[in-house]
């Protein structure tokens, strides 16, 4: 199970379902819905703040390059 606060987990699983996506130009509300919409993704809604998607963000970019 991955949570909000395993933001690199996040970014690895994000870079692997969804290779098309330019984590540089996502929007907070469009990576919020792809976080929660991962299979091993169990945590809801709580505990999700702008700085939280920035962490996944950050790290997917990194991923990426």
């Amino acid at each position: 199970m991955i949570c909000w606060t395993d933001s690199l987990e996040i970014a690895i699983s994000l870079s692997d379902n969804f290779p098309d996506i330019d984590p540089k130009t996502i929007n907070f509300v469009d990576l919020r819905e792809l976080v929660l919409n991962l299979d091993d993704f169990e945590e809801g809604q709580s505990q999700c703040g702008e700085r939280v998607l920035e962490a996944i963000q950050m790290n997917w970019i990194e991923e990426t390059e």
